[in-house]
């Protein structure tokens, strides 16, 4: 809702200028998504491998009284 209502106040002060970002708004998203893939791929190696240097800790301190 705020992008819209930023949008719709660009459009008043300068509409060529929100024209054209709402026009290029879908190729900015398409260029940007393969980083978003890349960094949700990032976070989950991250994560294995975080949870298999832990994984003798978790396992030497036993079950835990929950």
């Amino acid at each position: 809702m705020a992008a819209f209502l930023l949008w719709i106040i660009l459009f008043i002060l300068c509409w060529p200028l929100a024209i054209l970002a709402l026009v290029a708004y879908p190729f900015v998203w398409l260029i940007s998504l393969p980083f978003r893939l890349i960094g949700i791929t990032l976070h989950g190696v991250f994560g294995l491998l975080s949870a298999i240097l832990l994984l003798p800790v978790r396992l030497l301190r036993g079950p835990s009284a929950v």
